[in-house]
């Protein structure tokens, strides 16, 4: 019988160096390995200097180091997970897909279809490694139901992630992976993990934020969006990423 191990990741984190995050990745990593997750990809929003350190730091938490990013792309955001430097900020959308993967990493839709948070529309979905379809951020259940109902119509492997602003929501929702050939955690790198998402050997698990606290965030998104569509150069822009 071969050996294998099974990991839990929470691949979707920001951190204070996001315009939305609030705490260092020290901590963030202090409750990952607290609530005992074996790792976390902080994504920070076309950031990846924090993610970075978060993940040389990684092993002093016993937990995995995987760098990531949040990029913004011309048709919304892209997880690249597995990556050292940040893809170039809205480039269209299939070049990221591949500059991502021409770095060694696995390229994750996240939060897709949902238009106040540059979620990638189903009609700009044309390739991609995997699709996000828990969010424990959403504002209601449908739209992860409806991602999920995407990515097994199209085969697209499926995570989970808590999209945590905060250390307090860490962990609410997460993937797990079980990856084969190896017989302990501690022989695991980065480069088996990022394998395991991208063959989509996972399960995803998982609640939603508090109602209250769900709501708030939605609302501080719809507001910043609109805030920035009514600059004067934007119309155009629209296009492109909508």
């Amino acid at each position: 019988m071969s050996e294998s191990v099974t990991v839990t990741l929470d691949p979707h984190v920001h951190s204070e160096a996001s315009y939305d995050g609030h705490e260092p990745v020290e901590l963030l990593l202090e409750q990952a390995s607290e609530i005992g997750l074996d790792g976390i990809v902080v994504t920070d929003h076309d950031a990846i200097e924090a993610s970075r350190r978060a993940a040389r730091l990684a092993p002093e938490y016993d937990l995995l180091g995987i760098p990531g990013v949040e990029v913004s792309t011309a048709a919304g955001h892209l997880l690249a997970i597995g990556v050292d430097e940040r893809p170039e900020p809205r480039q269209p959308f299939d070049d990221t897909v591949e500059a991502v993967r021409d770095a060694g990493g696995v390229a994750v839709v996240p939060h897709p279809f949902q238009r106040t948070r540059h979620g990638v529309r189903k009609k700009r979905l044309t390739d991609c490694d995997a699709i996000e379809v828990f969010n424990a951020w959403v504002f209601t259940g449908y739209r992860n139901r409806r991602a999920r109902r995407f990515a097994e119509k199209y085969d697209y492997p499926g995570v989970a992630a808590s999209d945590a602003h905060s250390a307090t929501f860490l962990g609410r929702a997460y993937t797990e992976l079980t990856i084969d050939g190896v017989g302990s955690k501690r022989n695991l790198d980065g480069t088996e993990v990022v394998e395991a998402l991208r063959s989509g050997d996972a399960d995803v698990h998982g609640r939603r934020q508090p109602l209250r606290s769900s709501a708030r965030h939605y609302l501080i998104g719809a507001g910043r969006k609109a805030s920035w569509a009514a600059q004067p150069y934007v119309p155009s822009m629209l296009s492109r990423l909508f």
